[in-house]
């Protein structure tokens, strides 16, 4: 009798598992961060959605503790999946996942109040460690995004606005090449340079044409 009181009271007392939904359009890197969280009994996937838009539906009916999300999404990206989520469920913590690290991009998406900030080429070990920071409250960079913002620290004039790639692509938006056009040239597909075009646009904090181009001719960047 004692041993099931004992029993029970040690399951009554497990703490709950943290539910976490995740975003990402690679069904692939999808299916191994699910396959990497399933294993740990203290985290509970809760849904999956391949764009901003599925996650929000969800997120604005069901709690969820932790959303793991990429940056680079069709439609609505990862920034303001970022903002718009902040605003309709504060609670939430926030990892991103990305490719870039520009360090311009970095410090933008920091200054939206996430909680980790890791690479896509980073080691499982490193998503495990975000989150088992993000759980205790803490914030959490990779280590190469940790030495990216330290040496733009210490070299800040090595900081640029754009990267040598959104240079290029930004002189062929300027000479109106289409995104097929600029793609064709670069030889990279027509979604990274849609990748791209949002990043310059949010960099130069312009949102039309026109006032890119003039932008881009005052600052020097074409």
């Amino acid at each position: 009798m004692i041993a099931m009181v004992h029993q029970f009271l040690k399951l009554n007392n497990k703490p709950k598992a943290m539910k976490v939904f995740l975003v990402d359009d690679h069904a692939i890197l999808l299916d191994g961060i699910k396959s990497l969280l399933e294993r740990d009994d203290s985290l509970q996937i809760t849904g999956e959605a391949n764009t901003a838009e599925k996650a929000l539906e969800f997120i604005k009916q069901n709690a969820v503790d932790l959303l793991i999300t990429d940056f680079n999404l069709p439609g609505l990206d990862g920034l303001a999946l970022v903002r718009l989520v902040k605003k309709i469920s504060p609670e939430t913590k926030i990892i991103m996942l990305s490719m870039h690290d520009e360090v311009h991009l970095v410090k933008e998406i920091l200054k939206e109040g996430i909680h980790a900030y890791i690479l896509k080429n980073d080691s499982h070990k490193e998503l495990l460690s975000a989150i088992s920071a993000v759980k205790v409250g803490k914030i959490y960079l990779s280590n190469d995004i940790n030495k990216i913002i330290i040496n733009s620290l210490q070299f800040p004039d090595e900081e640029k606005m754009l990267t040598d790639r959104e240079r290029e692509i930004l002189k062929l938006i300027a000479q109106e090449c289409s995104n097929k056009e600029i793609a064709e040239q670069l030889f990279i597909s027509e979604r990274t340079v849609e990748t791209h075009r949002k990043n310059i646009f949010r960099k130069t904090k312009t949102n039309s044409l026109v006032g890119l181009i003039k932008f881009a001719y005052a600052n020097n960047l074409i």
